[in-house]
């Protein structure tokens, strides 16, 4: 559990949590308020009372462990922490499998045998962020990690039979894309942006 006064606080096991950071380029390692993103996502765990293990651990480690899963993704770097520890006590209060996700603002298009075709309406999208909460009985289940492209693991997991929760991710938690979705957020993000 987070709370705002005095940061982390426990109520049992932590949880352990991996920073994604593999299939994304050079991009985790750009600079954000002075820090490389995966500093800033590594930051994030901490600070919701999440234990980052390092990915030198394999999946039968984390198995083993007993415990729950936190995946985060270094392209969400400003996550906040007592979004991340509320996703988890979601988790582990539901048993579901718990993900951010954030609104689609992009105009999406079906494209068909390269025929570009009807748009889809943005009510019905969601683009997935971090974290991924794994309860630990979905983690002793599993045979190997989640594909680290979260959209992909929560579409796994959902076909699996696992019970998948959305929950409404603050705006300084959404994923970036590019270095100019870096300077955007970190713009956002910046102490005279959050004074506001």
């Amino acid at each position: 559990m987070y709370d705002a006064d005095r940061g982390p606080w426990d109520e049992g096991p932590r949880g352990l949590g991996l920073v994604l950071d593999d299939e994304r380029g050079s991009l985790p390692y750009e600079l954000l308020h002075g820090e490389a993103l995966v500093a800033c996502a590594a930051w994030a765990l901490g600070e919701s009372g999440v234990d980052l293990v390092d990915a030198s651990v394999t999946w039968g480690g984390l198995v083993d462990s007993g415990e729950d899963v936190v995946l985060h993704d270094a392209l969400c770097p400003m996550t906040p922490p007592a979004f991340i520890a509320d996703c988890l006590a979601q988790a582990r209060a539901t048993g579901d499998v718990v993900v951010g996700a954030r609104p689609v603002t992009d105009t999406v298009k079906v494209v068909s045998d390269d025929r570009v075709g009807a748009t889809l309406d943005r009510d019905d999208l969601v683009a997935i962020t971090s974290p991924l909460v794994l309860p630990a009985a979905v983690v002793a289940g599993l045979d190997r990690q989640p594909t680290t492209d979260l959209a992909r693991a929560v579409a796994d997991l959902a076909a699996a039979g696992h019970r998948v929760r959305l929950v409404p991710a603050p705006s300084e938690g959404r994923r970036v894309s590019s270095v100019e979705d870096v300077r955007l957020l970190d713009a956002l993000t910046s102490p005279q942006a959050l004074s506001r």
